[in-house]
Parts: C-alpha cells; structure tokens; sequence
C-alpha cells in the first residue's frame, strides 16, 4: 500500500508517534512499511500477551465473526457467558461485566464501589462514596480514572476533577489508614504501578491492606488492567500477595489484541441494577472469543510456570547489563520488568534503538530515567538474549 496518497494528518494528534507505519505482526516481530523488522518489547502495552496475531485468536475470531458478530447487549450470547464462568472458576469472583478498555473496566469498579456504599451506609445514615488510591498510580484516561490516578499533573488536567479520590503511599500502611473516615467506601491500587515504573506493592502490604480494610468494612479494588492475565507468572497479581479482594479490573492481555477487558466482582458486592451499567458492545462475542482462547492458552499446564521462569531469566539478563554499563538495577514480577538507568537517557535509548539497522527494537520509557519491558508471555530466551544484545549496543553507542 502506498501511504503517501493518505494525510496522516487526518488523524487527530494525542501523542508523538515517529514517521512510520507498521503493517504486519508475528509473535514478538513487527513489520513497516518499508519492510524493515523490529523486536516489540512494548507489545501494544502488554496488550498482546501471546504476541502479535497468536493463531489462536485469529482462528477464534475468524470463526466467531463468520456465526455471530453482535446480537445486542440486551441479549446472552455463548462466548460471553463461556469466558465468565472460566475467569470465575479461576479466581475468587462471582460475578463478571465484559467492557472494552481498561478505564471502562475501572469506571465501572468506581461506580459499583459507590453504588455498595450507598446501600451499605454509615453510622450516620449517609452515604459512602470516597476511595483510597495511590500517589503515582493510574487507573485510566476518563475523567473519573485521571481523577483517581496519581499521576503527576493530572489533578489539574481538565479540572474539574470528579472528587471523592484521596491519595496515599503504596507500600505505606499508615497512609492509608490516616485517610480512612465515615465517608470512605474502598482502597483501590494496582499490584505493580506500571506507568510509574514498574513498583509493585510489597506482599505483606497487600496482605496489611486487606486486613484492614475488613477491619474497617472497606472494599478492596485491584486494578489488574496491566498486571493481570499472566503478566506476573500467576493469573492474577492479587494471587502473589495470597489474599482475596472484592473487585478486580482486567483489561490489556484479555484480548490478546482486541478491545476487551473485564470487571470482575464478588457475588455480594455485584449491586448494579438494570440501567445503571450497560454499553453497546459490552460482553462482544467476537471479543470475548477472543479472550477465550486467550485464557485456554494461559490455563495450558506448564504455561505460567514458564513465565516465571522467563522472567526470572529476563531479570537477571537485565541485572548484567547494569554491570556492564553502570546501571540502577531492574526491578519487577515475570514479564513485567524495569530498567533502572540512573540518569535521564531513556527517550534517547527508544530513539536509537527504533533506529537499529537492519532490524530496530521497540522499547518503552514511562519515566525519563527508566526501561519498562513489557513482551509477550510466550517469549523465547532467545529473544531475550537479541534484545539484550541489542539494547547493550545502544547503550554503547550513547556512551553508557
């Protein structure tokens, strides 16, 4: 395809995207316009968690779009319902809503958090709608996601804000504890902040945090849009902290690349009443296909325990070169790890090394001093090794 005939400015401008089109995708490689080839360590964001076109969902979706495409959400249909009783038959949840983002999937944790605080009121009869989150946090780009986040400047960004949010310390019970009043309905955290630079939250913070939100007949939400469905070498984050939440969010690898993700609630805190959560493609049975053969793979004996061994190899690989360059360190739980790099050179090293010749590696800098690798979850150490490689000669050829 020529894509001079087309003005690539007719899409509107949400972010710098570099000169380039990408056209093709196969497991960890992608291809532009041009043909050149690069390593994907940002996989869509950790969208695509079996890699670029996994055949498995191409077959899923490709089936499922020649039965049934959407038949309405005022109607059941089979994939929706089969992938909710696998994510509740492997979690402790009860109950699931199918959305098709991660902020839809934490707008609607918001929303059912509020409408249980309302039905569940304090002593004083009023209603219990404030939520804990965490400084450095984020939960999404919708109004009341940004407004929930922590993310440095957006409490200013199309203010407003939606109030009702107080922030805390991730890993500092005492902050979260000061900010408990009558008013407070649930703390809500991810696992591992991913857009702060891969911190996950401590085991026995997690484990703290949810005695004392029972103490205080608090909801736990955890947000597992990023950290969820294998990422950390188990199916779900909460499961490394071996503690049971209220309300989970997934969202990114559900889909394997499609836009999918999932609210996950148990059976006495899922209140919603007709009307008050919906969506038109809510519950899609092309994407919920999707993420059935998604979740089939994941479930596969051997594959989670392969994760955590690849990550654990990939962590060590890191740890190397931060001694042989002068390095921070990494950190991080299975595939999704960080490079500490102790200065501000990260946007350059994404630069050089998109720009690699013959084959470029795609790479992610979420803070300017810092790596955030995120690949598939059916990455070879061999992969591991090129980009390793890879990323050792960039760093080299900046003069690190």
């Amino acid at each position: 395809m020529e894509f001079s005939q087309y003005d690539i400015n007719a899409l509107m401008k949400i972010t710098n995207r570099p000169n380039l089109v990408f056209t093709e995708g196969r497991g960890m490689w992608l291809t532009d316009h041009t043909g050149k080839r690069y390593l994907d360590y940002l996989q869509g964001w950790a969208v695509n968690c079996l890699g670029h076109s996994p055949q498995c969902v191409v077959d899923a979706v490709t089936a499922q779009v020649g039965k049934l495409i959407n038949p309405s959400p005022a109607f059941y249909n089979e994939p929706s319902i089969v992938l909710a009783s696998m994510l509740t038959e492997n979690s402790c949840f009860d109950r699931v809503f199918f959305a098709n983002s991660g902020a839809e999937a934490n707008e609607g944790a918001i929303k059912l958090a509020r409408k249980w605080g309302k039905l569940n009121k304090n002593a004083a009869g009023e209603n219990r709608y404030e939520i804990i989150t965490f400084n450095h946090g984020f939960h999404g780009r919708t109004l009341a996601t940004m407004s929930a986040s922590g993310k440095p400047g957006w409490d200013t960004m199309f203010a407003p804000q939606v109030p009702g949010f107080l922030k805390a310390e991730l890993n500092d019970l005492a902050s979260v504890e000061k900010l408990i009043t009558d008013k407070t309905v649930a703390v809500m955290l991810e696992p591992v902040q991913g857009e702060s630079g891969v911190i996950p939250a401590k085991r026995e913070f997690m484990q703290a945090l949810r005695a004392l939100t029972r103490q205080h007949n608090l909801l736990l939400i955890v947000d597992e849009v990023q950290s969820g469905m294998g990422r950390t070498g188990e199916l779900f984050a909460y499961q490394l902290s071996d503690i049971e939440p209220d309300i989970m969010t997934l969202g990114k690898g559900i889909g394997g690349g499609v836009p999918l993700s999932a609210l996950l609630a148990r059976e006495e805190i899922a209140c919603f009443e007709p009307g008050e959560q919906g969506g038109t493609y809510n519950g899609n049975p092309v994407m919920t296909a999707a993420g059935i053969a998604v979740l089939t793979e994941l479930l596969k004996p051997g594959f989670l325990p392969a994760v955590r061994d690849k990550g654990e190899y990939l962590g060590a690989e890191l740890r190397k070169l931060c001694v042989r360059h002068s390095l921070d360190g990494e950190r991080g739980e299975g595939l999704l790890r960080a490079l500490k790099l102790g200065k501000d050179i990260g946007p350059k090293i994404v630069e050089a090394a998109r720009d690699l010749n013959p084959i470029g590696l795609l790479l992610n800098s979420p803070r300017p001093d810092l790596l955030r690798f995120m690949p598939s979850l059916n990455i070879t150490t061999e992969e591991i090794d090129h980009m390793i490689a890879m990323l050792s000669e960039v760093l080299t050829s900046l003069g690190h």
